[in-house]
């Protein structure tokens, strides 16, 4: 007995011809990301996907479809997630060799919702919703333990900055939506060329006015650009360290030198807020480690008048357990509860008082083992070798306020202050999170980062690009400090006002913009289309559900319908 029926030669052709078109999809989406960046390729690059979809009716050739697109797009975009090229950690390599399989479940996750669509409705209509199953496959791997939001459309026009400024209004995942629906458009508008003239003339045009009206709009906004409250000049310090030696070192003392030393070079040139990257010092800072260079940083504010902001592991100690929150981790040894965070401190001159933020988004396995909090044994058995594979979740969405009068911030007035929105490394690449810092009253955002573990491959440029789109969504400037590269200003509007290079020990000095006063529309509703969307394939699935349980229970009056 045959348990694989045998294809005909015709199919076997199909299926070939159908791989190509995937191919050729997958891989002109992934020339539009960065660091190759031909943003006109998002535009199209879906078209053969769609051809192939529009063709298939089994829950199991779709999703085929869907997941060998994903596999070849996340093969060439996000190829570098596992450090294969650092060859350091064991952990890490087969975490990012394990993601290459996991992340293309996203993509059927559109193609499952156009067949329950398809089920209730009929095909063509399901295949017009197809781009806002597309936008809530995205809304949900923001929001699961596993999220991972790095590949999204609306990512692929990062550099794309006249078309992009459309994104103070819909923001990234609504540039998803607007290229979803683009890419569907022209290939409606393809099938029917010749078949249906009115038709093709109704999809053509809807393409065509989905990719000239946010250019109108993006060339009126850039031809009339709103000048910054005021400017900050900032020293950004990129001190280029081995990632996995940084945390094996022991004389963190040494460390904190040449970071001061590179700091005073900022000084001199007239820097007022001075930047380190993420975990600057692997030592816990405030706990009271290394009292004696804690002592050395809030004596270089004093001197000179400046306020410094670093990354640095923070942890907290609690007295019992039931003072502990319940992911908090036990001392073997010393019998305690505390946890640890990866996160941001500043330091203000003439203040005792150190703020700090705690990362919320943490990198799955590479920060925080998935549901380690639920399952504990998930975290013994995963453990990244250099230590920081176990940091808690943040719970407070902390604004850092820097004191322009040199004093601590409390009581003092707000015009006097300049507000901060700090980001650690992955965070940046969630619109949402971003959002709410700025609805908090963010005057600008410094990401702290350390791409170092990655090499010089794309993961960097694309980390670095990303951020314009969070940029142009809040209007707000965004400092990125990264410990070898890249560091960059990126203005308001999306441009790259000054950059370091990949791996290099530099101090770049620039006047940041500090935009104040109204919030985007995008700010004040930042999950307003990721939830329309996710509420309209909820509904497909329960009108699916509903009919599959009504034909069970009610087969003849199914039958009759």
């Amino acid at each position: 007995m045959k348990l694989f029926k045998q294809k005909s030669p015709e199919e076997k052709l199909r299926i070939r011809k159908d791989r190509i078109l995937i191919f050729i999809s997958a891989v002109l989406l992934a020339l539009a990301f960065p660091p190759v960046s031909i943003n006109w390729f998002v535009f199209i690059a879906l078209i053969p996907l769609f051809s192939v979809i529009s063709k298939r009716d089994t829950l199991r050739s779709l999703n085929a479809a869907g997941y060998l697109f994903g596999f070849i797009f996340s093969l060439l975009t996000v190829y570098w997630v596992g450090a294969f090229t650092e060859m350091k950690d064991p952990f890490l390599m087969i975490a990012g060799f394990a993601l290459l399989f996991f992340n293309p479940l996203l993509f059927i996750i559109p193609t499952t919702l156009y067949y329950l669509g398809s089920g209730i409705t009929k095909k063509g209509y399901a295949f017009l919703m197809l781009p806002f199953f597309w936008v809530t496959s995205e809304y949900v791997y923001m929001i699961t333990d596993v999220s991972f939001p790095w590949l999204t459309l609306g990512h692929g026009l990062a550099r794309f900055t006249h078309y992009i400024q459309i994104a103070d209004h819909i923001g990234s995942i609504g540039l998803t939506l607007v290229l979803a629906y683009i890419n569907l458009f022209l290939y409606l508008a393809y099938i029917n060329y010749k078949s249906d003239k009115k038709k093709f003339q109704i999809f053509s045009y809807s393409a065509a006015a989905l990719i000239i009206l946010p250019l109108l709009y993006g060339f009126i906004v850039l031809g009339n650009q709103q000048k910054p409250a005021e400017y900050i000049k900032t020293g950004i310090i990129q001190p280029d360290l081995d990632p996995y030696e940084k945390w094996a070192y022991d004389d963190v003392s040494k460390l904190a030198d040449m970071h001061l030393k590179m700091s005073e070079k900022a000084v001199s040139k007239g820097a007022k807020l001075i930047i380190w990257p993420e975990t600057a010092l692997p030592t816990y800072l405030l706990e009271g480690s290394f009292p004696e260079v804690r002592d050395r940083m809030m004596l270089f504010t004093a001197m000179n008048n400046v306020s410094l902001l670093t990354g640095m592991p923070h942890k907290v100690n609690y007295i019992s357990k039931e003072d502990a929150p319940f992911d908090a981790k036990f001392h073997k040894v010393f019998k305690y509860y505390y946890s640890t965070f990866n996160a941001i401190l500043l330091f203000n001159p003439e203040s005792y008082f150190v703020q700090n933020y705690n990362k919320m988004k943490l990198v799955p396995f590479g920060e925080k083992t998935p549901y380690a909090d639920r399952i504990p044994l998930l975290g013994d058995l995963i453990k990244w070798s250099v230590g920081v594979g176990a940091w808690n979740v943040g719970k407070d969405t902390t604004l850092l306020v820097m004191t322009k009068s040199g004093n601590d911030y409390k009581g003092i007035a707000q015009n006097d202050t300049i507000r901060i929105g700090g980001l650690v490394c992955y965070e940046s690449v969630y619109p949402d999170h971003v959002a709410v810092l700025n609805q908090l009253g963010a005057d600008f955002f410094v990401v702290v980062t350390n791409d170092s573990w990655y090499g010089n491959t794309g993961g960097p440029y694309q980390h670095k690009e990303f951020a314009a789109l969070r940029a142009v969504e809040t209007r707000r400037s965004i400092v990125r400090c990264a410990n070898g590269g890249i560091s960059c200003v990126i203005d308001a509007y999306g441009h790259t006002l000054t950059q370091t290079k990949m791996y290099t020990k530099d101090i770049l000095v620039a006047d940041v913009p500090v935009m104040k006063g109204e919030k985007t529309f995008y700010t004040k509703n930042p999950l307003l289309i990721a939830r329309l969307s996710a509420a309209l394939s909820v509904l497909i699935l329960g009108m699916f559900w509903t009919l599959k349980l009504k034909k069970y229970f009610y087969p003849q009056n199914s039958n009759t319908d």
